[in-house]
């Protein structure tokens, strides 16, 4: 019991906890990321809300629960929370880079 618990723990840090080497994200901001190409929201076309770019990562990438998506939304727009601001938090945090 204690070794199998031991292995999943690990498989949860590596897996989800820890940023990917070659690109530095997390599964959840790369989750984001995708549906918002998905969207089309791209630095030339008019924003959209938080919870509609929210509502379709949970229904369509992200089974979990939305407070994680909606911070990992928020430090992707923030210029103190990544060294590149990924998002442009215009009010509503709606639009790609």
């Amino acid at each position: 019991m204690r070794r199998s618990y031991l292995d999943y723990s690990m498989s949860v840090i590596v897996g989800r906890a820890l940023p990917d080497i070659r690109d530095g994200l997390k599964p959840v901001h790369r989750r984001i990321l995708f549906a918002m190409g998905e969207m089309g929201l791209n630095f030339n076309r008019p924003t959209k809300k938080c919870a509609r770019i929210i509502g379709d990562v949970l229904g369509k990438y992200h089974p979990h629960g939305d407070m994680a998506v909606y911070d990992a939304l928020v430090r992707m727009a923030q210029p103190f929370a990544m060294r590149y601001p990924l998002i442009d938090g215009q009010g509503n945090f709606g639009s790609v880079y």
